[in-house]
């Protein structure tokens, strides 16, 4: 049996123990080992516990692993739920609060099943044997069936020599970082009795289904899907009602152009809430996501926050169906906004700077949210008397013995009088002339925000000024703040950044004879294009960048993207040209930098990395590439994450003494 660890979690102990902890030293690489993270909290249907999955890394085999936890609402008392059971996800309440419900792989089984587990202890046992990949699970508010949002198949590799039979593709795009080469298996819906087991199929053919969830009565699912001649070619997507009482063709309630995406039912039953995209383009990343409501009974859809311009970053209902909480980004902030189905004004719930990350009601009608700040990671926090408590003290370990990181806002001034938001990260309240390091969100669409940041907090520990810069083409200050680098790389981004750093030179916190640039995935294609265009930086580290962007077409995953933006290469080629200014400047920079790449990363491809090496090479300019074996876009293994950080500060240092 598995065993029940209940710890005792006091408040006034956790106080007592961070009083008596001198912080002795600031944050360094190998603290990467001790921050733990807190995820996907989910309140029980009576409110009295709340769920969350609370990963750390084990640093003997170099891998992340979670565990379920439940704390009591008060915070007072903790149960850890998976102490044995490992890689669980997608954990969910049933819908009676007498068990866990979550998605991992058995001993017989590669492919991830549904397990259920009584929440007073005891071994976890397997539900379902579904032959395909089952990606995602919904249940009935009786808790008699689940919806489950199934993969066919693959049967590529069922071959007894274990040799995978070769990729044969005809699809327009045919790779994704993270899943690899693309086949044509599709995903659809089938409702699962939990009583008899039985598993029905709700959707077939040759489109996907997906974001499926149940109507309050368990009487019809909406869910969401792309039904356009190509799929591959657009980012269309529409909301559809599956009657299942009726047992009637799918009704499609939405058809705007463009995506509409994660539709949630009221619990009256009268409304869907849903994200809608700003443009019925074909293709935009600039774009930004709306609220809106579907009125169940006429079809009717109203956008919420239309008149906000700022993207909404998620949403729950309110428990009497009358109000929708949304996370909003605003200028390097991360809040609550309330909004009413009776189309009033919305009404800000938090406004700090901080990061509201994720919201959660239940039946009981609380909420909860995870939060950040700058000096302290995730906790979750509970609605109460009007206003969040804290209930979590998970990351006080992790803090006491640091020294702390100051952190503040800024803005600055481009060369064509563009008003730039950023975040200043130094040891001390007050520094002057400091070797500064620009490190460059990725995206572009992404915001730099007033959450704890583990990368700026190691640089800044290790001596330096660090900055953050919320260049156009960021979210959180407006959609044309956004689309404002539209098929235009490495112009507007750049004169920000150089503003920033001018800013920071003029009020006498950067030395401008020491500084340096970095950045990953679009940040590093942003430290190119701005070594190329001023040679005042000293060093540079770009990671998973790109120069040649000639090169990237069709080995990467962004060719809707660029025939939408820029246009085929071939019909344009004077724009991919002038977008590819870096490497055709090559014998202009005069920039020290290393190039760091994920060697299976199909979202950046190591080409772009290995071009520019060469390319530095060749030409005498001090580099050195990184290549992380077998690993994705985001670089996961944790040694790999410390050798990151480390190699920027060593090449910092070495260059800006």
């Amino acid at each position: 049996m598995q065993k029940l660890y209940r710890l005792t979690v006091l408040l006034l102990f956790s106080q007592w123990v961070n009083a008596q902890t001198t912080p002795t030293r600031f944050i360094q690489p190998s603290d990467v080992y001790r921050l733990q993270q807190i995820q996907n909290a989910k309140l029980s249907p009576e409110g009295n516990w709340i769920m969350y999955s609370q990963s750390s890394i084990d640093s003997a085999k170099d891998k992340n692993s979670s565990k379920l936890y439940m704390v009591s609402w008060d915070g007072k008392e903790t149960v850890c739920l998976t102490e044995q059971t490992q890689g669980v996800g997608s954990a969910q309440w049933s819908p009676d609060g007498k068990y866990i419900s979550f998605l991992t792989s058995s001993k017989e089984d590669e492919n991830r099943q549904l397990f259920l587990m009584d929440r007073r202890g005891g071994e976890a046992f397997q539900l379902t044997k579904i032959k395909g990949e089952l990606q995602s699970y919904n249940w009935s508010n009786d808790g008699k069936k689940i919806i489950f949002v199934i993969k066919d198949p693959a049967t590529a590799d069922t071959s007894k020599s274990k040799i995978r039979k070769p990729y044969e593709i005809d699809r327009f795009q045919f790779k994704q970082d993270y899943e690899g080469y693309l086949d044509n298996r599709k995903t659809h819906l089938y409702l699962f009795d939990v009583a008899s087991k039985k598993l029905d199929t709700l959707t077939k053919g040759n489109k996907n289904e997906q974001d499926a969830s149940f109507s309050a009565d368990g009487n019809a699912v909406v869910y969401v899907s792309n039904i356009t001649s190509d799929p591959d070619q657009n980012s269309n997507s529409d909301i559809f009602l599956l009657n299942l009482a009726a047992k009637s063709s799918p009704k499609q309630l939405t058809t705007f152009k463009g995506p509409n995406n994660s539709p949630a039912f009221s619990a009256d039953n009268q409304w869907i809430a849903f994200l809608q995209s700003t443009s019925a383009e074909n293709y935009n990343m600039y774009e930004q996501n709306q609220l809106g409501i579907i009125n169940v009974k006429t079809g009717t859809s109203t956008l919420l926050s239309a008149n906000l311009d700022r993207p909404i970053a998620g949403f729950t209902w309110s428990a009497d169906s009358k109000d929708i909480y949304a996370l909003v980004e605003d200028d390097r902030k991360q809040n609550i906004v309330k909004f009413g189905i009776d189309k009033t004004s919305p009404i800000n719930v938090t406004n700090e700077e901080a990061v509201y990350s994720s919201i959660f009601t239940g039946k009981s009608g609380k909420l909860i949210t995870t939060y950040s700040n700058p000096n302290i990671p995730n906790e979750i926090y509970a609605w109460e008397n009007g206003t969040f408590r804290r209930v979590t003290y998970l990351q006080d370990k992790f803090t006491a013995p640091l020294k702390k990181i100051y952190v503040r806002g800024f803005q600055s001034v481009s060369a064509d009088k563009t008003l730039v938001s950023g975040i200043l990260y130094t040891t001390e309240p007050d520094a002057k002339n400091q070797p500064l390091i620009l490190f460059i969100h990725g995206g572009p669409v992404a915001q730099d925000e007033y959450g704890f940041d583990m990368a700026r907090q190691v640089l800044a520990g290790a001596g330096f000024a660090v900055a953050a810069v919320n260049y156009r083409g960021s979210s959180g200050r407006g959609l044309a703040f956004c689309k404002a680098i539209s098929a235009d790389w490495g112009n507007k981004e750049v004169q920000d950044i150089i503003g920033a750093a001018n800013y920071l030179i003029k009020t006498g916190v950067a030395d401008s004879t020491r500084m340096a640039i970095a950045g990953w995935s679009y940040g590093g294609i942003l430290t190119n294009y701005t070594i190329a265009t001023d040679n005042r930086f000293k060093a540079a580290v770009s990671g998973a960048g790109s120069s040649l962007q000639f090169s990237i077409y069709g080995t990467d995953q962004y060719v809707k993207q660029y025939n939408e933006e820029l246009g085929a290469p071939w019909k344009n080629v004077k724009k991919w040209m002038d977008l590819s200014y870096p490497f055709f400047k090559v014998e202009q920079i005069k920039t020290p930098t290393i190039f760091m790449a994920s060697q299976n990363d199909f979202n950046v491809p190591v080409a772009g990395a290995e071009q520019m090496y060469q390319a530095f090479k060749t030409t005498g300019i001090p580099t050195e590439l990184i290549i992380y074996p077998n690993q994705n876009h985001g670089v996961s293994v944790p040694s790999y994450i410390i050798h990151r950080y480390q190699k920027h500060i060593d090449w910092f240092k070495k260059y800006l003494k």
